[in-house]
């Protein structure tokens, strides 16, 4: 993963996007680096820990992240702030009004846009944020753009002192390509200069700086217009002429190699001298962009006559497929159906791992009657799904405790028997439900608040956190006492506990004891994600197929290592009807921890012989 490191100035390397703003980030002479994982962005900062001559760290927020960032520019260093799309809606607080002040030392913020949404819960647009903020927005299309407009945007930077949006895709971060690396560059600290007048955002101050920013962003646009990362390329097919950002010019290059292009590496402000420039060469225009009609709707308003998402889609990756098929459609020429239709591919939604320690929370909640379950952002919003289908609501990160208080106060007369219990990961408890957690007890909420703590951020790959006590170099840091934390945030110490979600019965006695007396309480489960370290793996298990009746309790766990082998149908003695199904345990897959055991009546579930 880390192959760029150590790789000497002049070496092509084969790297990913994140990959590549990593190397080019720490060639730029970054000296601090923050971020919180989620995908697609978490290489990034995984691949900056890895350099030892700089600050890298997780922190707890998005919001954090960037504050540290902005910190360190004003200290007059070269700072990066990482983040996947929905991070910056938590970061935006700052953001807005950095955007004030400016940078001083490079700023940059790396946002990775999940478009198509392959592990997000929705799909944003982040060159929003530029328009908003006014802030200059670099599209790189792969992987060696991300490299040079992570070194440009350092430079953009300071020149203008603004910090810069990196906008980046799925694709982008993901797909590796060639890179040909460089040198780290000597940026000394420059220091930190008292300016009240430019650093406390009095609204005094504020409103004076709101004419600079504006300024700014006059001189970016006049930028964008001669920026060689905007640039004009000429073709005999003049049809149509296409203005295209970030990925989809790949695209739109392979579908129509001979058009001529206004291709937008700086897309905001807008070269729109540029966009007329390709007007004149083509017959008609279509913008090409991921995801909303940003460049479209600005050339619109600047009086030119083009297409875009009234012929391409608005949501999803853009392909040669898409936009050439729907290019042409709209030219009126025929398009050819596919020869051969797609294959379809067995659908395998996604699960949670063999032996996870969430498995017994979602399978004791599943057995809750009168309950309302409010979830959260990370591998335990899968509990949503078969077998355990035991969380009723999932918004965002750190909003199970929050809306769970909404839900206790807003309860009517037909909910009055039911319970309202909240679940939520270490890591996304640290990131943004603490604050929920105070909400509750300071406003008398009647919440069961489970805390699954797995000691990392599970669903992003692990990664540390306060809570894992290491840091994003695996180096030994303080721990959070995760008891203790809630306790100091008003939960009475008899209403906190800390459970083996192994123990099944356990879990069960405890959880249904808290949600019956009322007011706030905290259950904390503390196995670790299967997929550290820290996990320990015990003998596998198989199953006595002897002993076995067919009763299908232990499917209930939703393990993916107990797989059916035959399913029958039976008559019971009362009469009823029902289905049989013999399973089998993947020994491959089983890690020993007995979740299944205290599911089987007729202890057909064993340990495995001769198996350490």
């Amino acid at each position: 993963m880390h192959a760029a490191v150590h790789a000497a100035p002049a070496t092509r390397l084969l790297l990913s996007g994140n990959e590549a703003v990593a190397r080019a980030a720490w060639e730029a002479g970054v000296r601090v680096a923050a971020a919180y994982p989620g995908t697609p962005s978490t290489e990034i900062l995984e691949c900056l820990a890895a350099y030892p001559d700089l600050h890298a760290q997780w922190s707890t927020n998005e919001k954090v992240a960037l504050e540290v960032a902005i910190g360190a520019s004003l200290a007059g260093s070269r700072a990066l702030a990482a983040m996947k799309h929905v991070g910056v809606n938590v970061a935006s607080d700052a953001l807005m009004t950095q955007t004030l002040l400016g940078a001083r030392g490079g700023l940059v913020l790396a946002v990775a846009d999940d478009v198509g949404m392959s592990s997000s819960q929705n799909e944003q647009d982040s060159r929003f944020w530029g328009r908003f903020a006014h802030l200059p927005v670099l599209e790189p299309a792969d992987a060696e753009e991300a490299y040079a407009y992570t070194r440009e945007a350092f430079a953009l930077s300071e020149r203008f002192e603004t910090p810069v949006i990196l906008r980046l895709t799925t694709r982008v971060c993901h797909v590796k390509g060639l890179v040909t690396v460089g040198a780290r560059e000597a940026v000394p600290a420059r220091g930190f200069e008292r300016d009240p007048a430019r650093y406390v955002m009095v609204p005094a101050h504020a409103r004076r700086r709101l004419p600079i920013m504006l300024e700014r962003e006059a001189r970016l646009a006049e930028h964008a217009e001669a920026s060689p990362l905007n640039r004009l390329e000429d073709g005999a097919d003049r049809r149509v002429g296409f203005v295209v950002s970030g990925p989809a010019y790949l695209a739109v290059r392979e579908a129509f190699p001979e058009a001529p292009v206004l291709k937008l590496g700086l897309s905001h402000p807008l070269p729109v001298g540029l966009a007329r420039r390709l007007a004149e060469k083509a017959e008609r225009v279509v913008v090409v962009e991921e995801t909303e009609p940003l460049v479209e709707q600005e050339l619109r308003a600047a009086g030119l006559e083009v297409t875009g998402k009234a012929v391409l889609p608005r949501m999803g990756e853009l392909s040669a497929d898409v936009v050439g098929r729907a290019v042409r459609a709209w030219l009126g020429e025929p398009v050819e159906e596919h020869a051969r239709p797609a294959p379809v591919i067995f659908p395998r939604p996604p699960t949670m791992c063999p032996a996870c320690p969430h498995l017994g929370v979602f399978f004791t909640l599943s057995r809750l009657r009168n309950v309302i379950i409010s979830g959260d952002i990370g591998c335990y919003t899968l509990g949503a799904g078969h077998p355990w289908n035991a969380l009723d609501t999932t918004i965002c990160m750190g909003a199970s405790l929050s809306v769970a208080l909404g839900l206790d106060k807003g309860r009517g007369e037909q909910d009055r028997g039911r319970h309202v219990v909240a679940v939520i990961g270490d890591s996304t408890f640290l990131h943004m439900g603490m604050q929920g957690l105070l909400d509750i007890v300071y406003n008398r909420g009647d919440v069961t608040v489970l805390i699954l703590d797995n000691r990392a951020v599970g669903m992003t790959g692990g990664q540390d956190h306060p809570g894992t006590g290491r840091d994003a170099r695996g180096e030994e840091a303080p721990r959070v006492d995760f008891a203790a934390l809630v306790r100091a945030l008003g939960v009475p110490a008899e209403r906190v506990h800390e459970v083996d979600p192994y123990e099944l019965p356990t879990l069960f006695r405890t959880l249904r004891a808290e949600i019956k007396r009322g007011g706030p309480s905290v259950i904390i489960t503390n196995r670790p994600c299967v997929l550290i370290d820290a996990y320990r793996p015990t003998p596998p298990l198989r199953v006595d197929e002897a002993r076995c009746t067919g009763c299908g309790n232990c499917l209930d766990v939703g393990c993916p290592a107990i797989l059916v082998t035959r399913r029958e149908r039976a008559v019971k003695p009362s009469g009823k009807e029902v289905e049989l199904a013999f399973v089998r345990i993947e020994s491959l897959a089983c890690t020993g921890c007995n979740l299944c055991v205290g599911t089987c009546a007729p202890d057909a579930i064993v340990p495995m012989e001769g198996r350490a």
